[in-house]
């Protein structure tokens, strides 16, 4: 496990570490890490969001899906970096979604608080879970099932 982390980690960082890339990419930024249990990173949320221009073009709302793909994403930063980080040939994918609510909507300039915390390791596959808050309050959080292939 790796306890060397230099925090905090900027959009480049975390591009060595996800292979997602824009559009895509829901993180900006990890502040705090615990290898093997936690993280914390944030995702600004800004009008010119791509999914902004149909959802809903008259008030902007980001889609809980994807507060929820967020939350994954956080939770392969989690996992990557307790494994040393970068990709090294594996990537995880998302497998299923539990127990996801929606406390309140996503709007531009939110900062979306993303916490996740791993729950169950099982061979190759990571159950987190996950909350997403803006300004301390909850705006979502959900259980998410990962697992990991070797390409």
């Amino acid at each position: 496990m790796n306890q060397d982390v230099k925090l905090p980690i900027d959009i480049e960082g975390i591009q060595k570490l996800l292979p997602h890339r824009y559009p895509f990419l829901l993180v900006d930024r990890v502040v705090e890490f615990e290898a093997g249990k936690r993280v914390r990173c944030y995702k600004n949320v800004s009008i010119n969001e791509h999914f902004f221009l149909g959802h809903f073009p008259a008030h902007a709302v980001m889609p809980g899906v994807l507060v929820i793909e967020a939350l994954a994403q956080a939770g392969g930063v989690l996992t990557q970096l307790t494994h040393g980080g970068g990709l090294a040939g594996r990537l995880s994918y998302l497998v299923k979604v539990d127990n996801a609510k929606f406390s309140r909507m996503v709007v531009p300039g939110d900062r979306l608080d993303l916490e996740v915390e791993v729950k169950r390791e099982i061979r190759n596959m990571t159950l987190y879970c996950g909350v997403a808050r803006v300004d301390g309050e909850q705006v979502a959080c959900a259980d998410i099932l990962c697992a990991e292939v070797r390409e």
